[in-house]
């Protein structure tokens, strides 16, 4: 599945929809029939189908599946990554991974203390398969990515502010624009600049090593920053994630299996499993 920016108003149209179609399942304890929920969009079945299929690469039907309240769960029991090898305890630094194409480094603990004073932070809007995204980025990669569909753009845009109060912010989309093609698909490396505590990047780098389509537990993630009881701190830093989608903190749930909060909204966090889940098995 390609999903490509030059598309983007396109593809926030089809997440506009799929969220419309999340809160009417959310509603119904039996599936919904596509010619039902075709008719309350007022859309033709056929019509409905092409874009469900276009969005996801999977029948609608397989779709709703997707959906459904418990597949939290079954994510869990099916790919639920440990990460109990996968990350070394400590920061490792900067680095390249591999099979995600991402390069990021983190900022070091001084300048974050400084609440981002000297640091230029470009900023610009753009649509993305999950509604409006707010791109925010250094000269080294995107340090903050949110999603406005719930809050609205301008209380989103004050909230991501407001993390680097005393940094300068400079209205540049063009030149965020290549790093936010290449966050959702359009081709090119990924490039992050993490700004946070050392804890938060800890556990930030534990994130990026969930697979796409896997999901993974805060248990885990403490045990991976060699923190095991540190369950509720490994919450709050997963919650202040700030580039979201590349640091997937969506694939952080609950011991139980439940789907636990999303800074940016609920219906997102669903959404993006969903789509993830399609998309693995597109190419399955």
């Amino acid at each position: 599945m390609n999903t490509h920016i030059s598309h983007g108003q396109e593809a926030s149209y089809h997440y506009k929809l799929m969220r419309r179609a999340i809160e009417r399942l959310d509603a119904s304890d039996v599936p919904v029939p596509l010619e039902e929920l075709a008719d309350e969009m007022n859309l033709s079945p056929a019509y409905l189908q092409r874009l469900f299929s276009k969005w996801v690469g999977v029948s609608p039907k397989r779709y709703q599946q997707f959906l459904a309240l418990d597949h939290a769960k079954t994510l869990l029991r099916s790919h639920h990554s440990t990460l109990d090898t996968a990350i070394e305890a400590g920061l490792s630094g900067g680095g390249r991974l591999h099979d995600l194409f991402l390069r990021w480094e983190a900022m070091s603990p001084g300048t974050y203390a400084k609440g981002g004073a000297g640091l230029t932070i470009h900023t610009g809007w753009f649509d993305s398969p999950f509604g409006r995204v707010l791109a925010m980025g250094t000269d080294v990669g995107l340090c903050g990515m949110a999603f406005g569909e719930e809050q609205g753009e301008a209380a989103t845009y004050n909230d991501m502010a407001a993390r680097w109060s005393k940094a300068t912010f400079v209205q540049q989309p063009d030149r965020m624009r290549p790093w936010v093609e290449a966050a959702f698909g359009g081709g090119g490396e990924k490039r992050l600049h993490l700004i946070g505590a050392p804890f938060q990047i800890k556990v930030w780098e534990a994130l990026l090593r969930v697979p796409t389509g896997h999901v993974t537990t805060y248990s885990d993630i403490a045990r991976a920053v060699g923190s095991p009881k540190a369950v509720r701190a490994v919450g709050t830093a997963v919650g202040k994630n700030p580039v979201s989608w590349l640091i997937p903190c969506h694939r952080a749930l609950r011991k139980s299996g439940e789907l636990g909060g999303y800074h940016w909204g609920t219906p997102i966090k669903r959404a993006m499993l969903a789509y993830e889940s399609a998309e693995r098995e597109s190419v399955s």
